[in-house]
């Protein structure tokens, strides 16, 4: 693979005004096709197979009218009492009128007729109905719903429109660009030259849009949900920053041993390409592999997240490589390209102007007290991401819901609202379908389910049924005593469904957002040792590949196992207890979203076999060529560390900028990914890493030889291209 790399990156080089050309028109197209083919992105998580998204479909297809998104409008009269005054009633007719004849609208439902109406005459809900579902309603009926009530409000009252209606796309604005801004600037400190960070960037920035508009266009046949474009950017622009990063620095390092730019730029992508192309493969793979859970929601965000990752790694490898060989010489620092220039071809500039190889720098002489005090390293490190994940055991997993918005946005100002008039199971309230073979067989059903429902244990209340024209079907609304992501809910929905699983003549089935929720959220739950099972297996079987060896593939597992659950442990510290929530602007602590520890463990794996393999080849690569295992692991960390602490800084300051965002979902993927970086490169992979490898010496690179000989040989270090060139002598141009 090296040697097929090396030619690659020196055809790029040697077609660099093709290559540019070809990338910048699959950017033109990919841009004009995501104008005109992108479709709406989906805010609902659909789970086929659970009995919730069972009941959505069996009202879609028995009773239509009552399939639509709903939407719930609070009132809130100036005084206790006054909705019982006919003034108050008027007011609130008034509403119901008007919400009646909202574009979208089937229907609203006047409080008074159902009892919507709070004990102390102040609060009343006002049920709105829309004929299509919360994705299909558009922009424009979304903002004159949330515009209702304004004559009413005039009079002194409060109306705040909330429900399922209002959930829509989470908003990209300049708060992630300050991520993008830190990445700039780690960039030109690490390379010492403006012309060398700014093609850095610009080249991840062309592979983000290339991916991004690909992403777009395929929208309009593909289902997103709204979370899938802003994991797909986050990825995307991480890893193509860190990809270029690593091929530029190997670049750089080659033009100061004295070879020519075209020989330099092939040996980098030959050799860091490789690192590139493996550490995007895992990533991939890993996402990629979110399909074998079999949620289709979780699928799609997975592979629009894998297809930007892809576009990163051939961006990194052609485009690269060409806009290298525009800028020459100028991607070292001023100070070094005289000394270049003036050198004879072939000529290394010296050690002593090139940082990298300065044995007194940082990563030789952290990796020098590592190793001199390495047990004691260990135990400290082991101790402190152990007490790190600690509150790990304490996840618990839901879909959001409008308790956890934004303070002071429309749906949480009407949550809040609901919780203050009527308590919190308002806001979270489940739908029990109720379907017969006839009309005569629901209607002898209904009253056993309601007496049922009504006898469990956390029931506030249950509304009078809806039917459906026919008769056959018949929906009734269950009121909880708790909020939709309290435990106390949870088992509710467990309870409701063992009571009603033994009523005669009709099909019981249990919906609603909660219940939908529920539902996600426990077969993510199930579905996580699984996924984590595959991803560790996956991790000791690739590094075995590359490192043709067993204990440190193992140790590799064994650090990545420690980074997720430290992982784990802060963010649910943060987002779900509360602690220092301040600092990162959550205005309510809840629990994780469902879908944030499957989609973690598969990101952070694709980038915690990238620091990985680019420490680690190194030490491999000294140690084959004769070094001793200490020498071997001090040269590796010696020449890494530099690259890997920027790139991690990089990957933290992308996916920090994500945490600026008001969307709680998006919040704390930014948070826990940025944080998963930290401890995996700095403490894992920079700490634990060469402290144990030195423990382990000569006996870490140790492999059966039958295994040795049935494992193909993927030459992520180049040793089949150095073999290639060693007869060769370098000329500069």
């Amino acid at each position: 693979m090296a040697t097929l790399l090396y030619r690659l990156g020196r055809g790029a080089l040697r077609r660099r005004r093709l290559v540019v050309a070809l990338w910048l028109v699959v950017l033109v197209v990919a841009g004009l096709a995501a104008a005109t083919l992108r479709g709406p992105t989906a805010s609902n998580f659909t789970m086929p197979g659970t009995e919730s998204q069972r009941a959505l479909d069996l009202l879609s297809e028995q009773f239509p009218a009552a399939s639509g998104a709903t939407g719930t409008i609070a009132v809130k009269a100036p005084a206790d009492g006054q909705l019982a005054t006919p003034e108050g009633q008027a007011v609130v007719q008034e509403l119901v009128q008007e919400a009646s004849t909202l574009p979208g609208v089937v229907g609203a439902v006047n409080p008074f007729q159902v009892g919507a109406v709070s004990p102390n005459g102040r609060y009343a809900l006002v049920q709105v109905q829309f004929a299509t579902g919360g994705d299909e309603v558009t922009d424009e009926q979304r903002t004159a719903y949330e515009e209702v009530g304004a004559a009413v409000e005039a009079k002194g009252w409060q109306v705040a429109p909330g429900g399922e209606v209002l959930g829509g796309e989470p908003e990209i604005g300049s708060t992630e660009a300050l991520g993008v801004l830190v990445a700039a600037i780690v960039l030109i400190i690490t390379f010492g030259s403006l012309v060398a960070a700014g093609m850095t960037m610009l080249n991840a920035l062309i592979g983000v849009g290339v991916g991004m508009a690909g992403l777009f266009a395929l929208s309009g046949v593909i289902e997103l949900t709204s979370t899938a474009p802003i994991l797909a950017l986050m990825l995307g622009l991480a890893v193509g920053i860190d990809y270029s990063l690593f091929i530029t620095s190997r670049h750089r390092q080659n033009l100061l041993e004295g070879l020519s730019p075209e020989e330099a730029v092939g040996r980098a992508v030959g050799t860091a390409g490789s690192a590139v192309v493996f550490a995007g493969a895992t990533v991939v793979i890993a996402l990629a592999g979110l399909a074998v859970v079999n949620i289709p929601f979780l699928t799609v965000m997975g592979l629009a997240a894998a297809g930007t990752v892809t576009i990163a790694v051939l961006v990194a490898i052609t485009l690269q490589p060409a806009l290298l060989g525009f800028a020459g010489n100028r991607v070292l620092p001023r100070r070094l390209r005289s000394t270049v220039d003036a050198a004879e071809p072939g000529e290394p500039v010296g050690e002593e102007t090139v940082p990298a190889e300065d044995r007194s720098g940082f990563g030789f002489r952290w990796a020098r007290f590592v190793i001199r005090f390495r047990v004691p390293v260990i135990l400290v490190s082991l101790l402190g991401l152990g007490l790190l994940a600690l509150p790990t055991p304490d996840m618990r997993l839901a879909l959001p819901d409008a308790s956890t918005a934004t303070v002071g946005s429309p749906a949480r100002v009407a949550s809040d609202l609901t919780t203050e008039g009527f308590g919190p199971g308002f806001t979270g309230r489940l739908a029990v379908v109720v379907a017969g073979d006839d009309a005569q067989a629901t209607a002898a059903a209904v009253p056993q389910v309601t007496a049922m429902i009504q006898r469990t244990e956390n029931v506030l209340a249950v509304a009078p049924p809806q039917l459906s024209p026919d008769g056959r079907t018949a929906l009734l609304g269950v009121v909880p005593k708790t909020g939709p992501t309290d435990e106390a809910t949870e088992t509710l929905v467990h309870d409701v469904r063992d009571a009603v699983g033994g009523v005669k003549g009709a099909e019981v089935l249990l919906t609603g957002a909660t219940a939908i929720g529920i539902d996600v959220s426990e077969k993510l739950s199930d579905a996580l040792p699984i996924y984590l099972l595959l991803v560790v297996g996956l991790s000791v079987l690739l590094l075995m590949l590359v490192f043709r060896s067993l204990l440190v593939p193992l140790k590799a597992a064994l650090g990545f196992l420690l980074t997720v659950a430290a992982t784990f442990g802060i963010t649910v510290a943060i987002f779900q207890q509360g602690h220092l929530a301040d600092l990162v602007g959550l205005d309510t602590p809840a629990p994780l979203v469902s879908f944030l520890p499957i989609l973690l463990i598969g990101i952070l794996f694709g980038l915690a076999m990238d620091y990985e393999v680019f420490l680690v080849s190194r030490m491999r690569e000294d140690f084959v060529h004769g070094d001793t295992a200490r020498e071997a692991t001090i040269s590796g960390m010696g020449h890494g560390a530099r690259v890997v602490t920027a790139a991690a800084l990089i990957m933290m300051s992308v996916f920090g900028g994500f945490v600026f965002l008001e969307d709680p979902i998006i919040k704390s993927m930014g948070f826990a990914l940025a944080i998963g970086v930290a401890i995996d490169a700095f403490v894992v992979r920079m700490t634990i890493v060469p402290a144990v490898m030195s423990l382990l010496g000569d006996r870490a690179w140790w492999l059966p030889r039958w295994l040795n000989r049935a494992l193909p040989n993927v030459d992520i270090e180049g040793e089949g291209l150095r073999e290639h060139l060693e007869d060769r002598t370098p000329t500069r141009v």
